[in-house]
């Protein structure tokens, strides 16, 4: 029976590693999607600011301002590609985490298992006791009555 404590004790462990695991995941998960929404939203910008300064530009405009606009789409551009790079190490980070609650979820499962095969082998060990002492139980009897029938 200590080794079925001991086991519950291990099952309470994995399953706190596992709950960890999943609120790391979802926490994971957030920051991956605010990136990529981060990501949308400079991609949104540039087009809504390209457009208006298109129409801006079909009228005329001096080349100052066109110069200008050129490096403030450049530096958006930069902008847009760092905020991919940062989109993808959130979305690395969560395919790692989502990976250790994979991890944990099998290590309770194996334990579970462990358990539920510790319980089917004490229940099968305590039939077999069960059966061992009724049937010595039945031959005691059955020996007493051969003898009560012998001495009669």
């Amino acid at each position: 029976m200590d080794r079925i404590k001991i086991l519950g004790t291990l099952l309470e462990r994995e399953q706190k590693r596992r709950d960890d695991a999943a609120q790391e995941c979802q926490a994971l998960e957030r920051q991956a999607r605010a990136a990529q929404g981060q990501v949308q939203t400079l991609q949104d910008y540039r087009v809504e600011y390209q457009q208006r300064w298109s129409n801006q530009f079909q009228q005329s405009a001096p080349i100052e301002i066109l110069r200008c606009y050129h490096g403030f789409v450049g530096r958006l551009d930069q902008a847009i590609g760092a905020q991919q790079g940062v989109a993808r190490q959130a979305e690395a980070r969560w395919q790692a985490g989502r990976e250790r609650l994979r991890q944990c979820e099998l290590k309770l499962a194996t334990v579970k298992r462990l358990i539920e095969r510790r319980q089917q082998a004490l229940r099968l060990a305590a039939d077999r006791r069960e059966q061992k002492q009724s049937d010595e139980a039945a031959q005691r009897k059955a020996w007493a009555n051969r003898q009560n029938l012998a001495a009669a």
